[in-house]
């Protein structure tokens, strides 16, 4: 039982590491991350699998912490698929470092490796390992020069970016919350 708990323990630990090479940017505002982005590329995962015009919007949570709302569409399915989780800051509140949990004690890493410092329009995103990468926006589109320096910075830390799916916002761009 013992061994079963302190592996558990480093499990969990596992999940809310930093990839070897990737820095979590500093200067990191969180007021100013808040609000709605939109998910431009991202690496395949079975939670977002099959979805588009996936979003994420962020709120503050009375008592600390963030709501952390993803929200795509399934096509297939012909509905809108939604997560709802909460995030924390890690290590200090002005470190792009966070871990987010959308199944109850269980954390994973959320770490803000790129940032638009002066907006807050654009972000470059990883979880604790480079099977994670999301290019996050504003707007539900990027301007090709600054979408081909994103993916070449994630490249070059050793992401998969060949693998990465850009995501369909269709012909209206507009959703409900």
């Amino acid at each position: 039982m013992k061994k079963t708990a302190m592996l558990l323990v480093l499990l969990l630990a596992g999940c809310v590491g930093i990839p070897d090479g990737v820095k979590p940017v500093e200067n990191f505002a969180l007021e100013r991350y808040l609000g709605q982005w939109y998910e431009i590329a991202r690496l395949d995962h079975s939670f977002e699998r099959g979805l588009s015009r996936v979003t994420a919007q962020y709120s503050l949570l009375d008592g600390g912490g963030v709501r952390v709302v993803n929200r795509g569409y399934s096509a297939r399915e012909k509905a809108w698929k939604q997560a709802e989780g909460r995030a924390f800051l890690v290590d200090r509140p002005d470190l792009g470092y966070l871990k987010v949990s959308f199944f109850g004690p269980f954390y994973g890493s959320y770490v803000v490796f790129d940032l638009d410092h002066e907006g807050y329009e654009h972000a470059l995103v990883c979880g604790p390992d480079r099977s994670y990468l999301w290019i996050l926006a504003r707007q539900p589109r990027m301007d090709r020069p600054l979408r081909d320096r994103l993916i070449a910075k994630a490249a070059a830390l050793g992401f998969d970016t060949g693998k990465l799916i850009l995501v369909d916002h269709g012909p209206s761009c507009d959703q409900p919350w």
